[in-house]
Parts: structure tokens; sequence; C-alpha cells
């Protein structure tokens, strides 16, 4: 799972940056750091977060089929853009639109920011 990732990539940080690849092979040491340029290519914004997220907004369903599945799994509503060449199985709330488009991407993520910071405000006012 996503969760067993992070953890290995924070054991591969704290493992290289502590020096202790130093006493390792050079082909070994050079492994483990592509290793972690590989973690931290995908779960870098992720590593950090404490918790399980409320919801999760997917793009194209069809691409993140495995993100669709494991927030399934642990019982995480998905928000996603659905296109008419997409299943919307899985998904708990449905935006039909095309997700092939940059254009349109960049329009739903403005929108969906947008309305996060809303609810964020209206929430601490109250």
């Amino acid at each position: 799972t996503v969760k067993n990732s992070i953890a290995r990539l924070k054991d591969l940080e704290h493992r290289i940056d502590s020096g202790a690849t130093a006493r390792l092979r050079k082909k070994e040491a050079l492994s483990l750091e592509r290793e972690r340029e590989k973690f931290n290519k995908t779960l870098s914004g992720i590593k950090d977060m404490n918790g399980l997220p409320d919801v999760l907004f997917v793009i194209d369903v069809e691409h993140e089929y495995i993100a669709v599945a494991e927030a399934n799994k642990l019982g995480i509503p998905v928000v996603a853009i659905v296109d008419s060449n997409c299943s919307p199985k899985g998904v708990n709330y449905i935006i039909p639109g095309n997700d092939d488009s940059s254009r349109a991407i960049k329009l739903y993520l403005e929108v969906a920011s947008a309305a996060i910071s809303d609810a964020r405000t209206a929430i601490k006012s109250t």
C-alpha cells in the first residue's frame, strides 16, 4: 500500500541523511539513492500527511484506478471528473467533463481549490 511505500521512503531518507550508506559499497549506496529518488518523485506530496485524507479528488479515473480502488478500500469518498470513455465505478461523486484537455483540468483544479478555500474560511469564521 501507499502507507508501506511512505514508510520505506522515510527509512531510506533517514539512512542516507545519517550517513549509514557510507559503510555500504558504492553500487549498493547508489541503488538506495535511486530507490529514494523514485519514491520521492511519486510520494513527496503526501509523505508528511499524518492521517487519511477526508476526500480524494481525481481527474482521470481510468489512469488513477489504483488510487480509486485503495480509497474505496479505506472508505475515503472519491470525487472525480469522469469522461464519457471512463467507467464511474468506485466514484462517489461524479463530475461529468473532459479529462484530456489541459485547460479543462486547470479550470477544474481552480474551482476545486476555491471551493476548499471558501469552506475552510467558513469553518474558521463559525
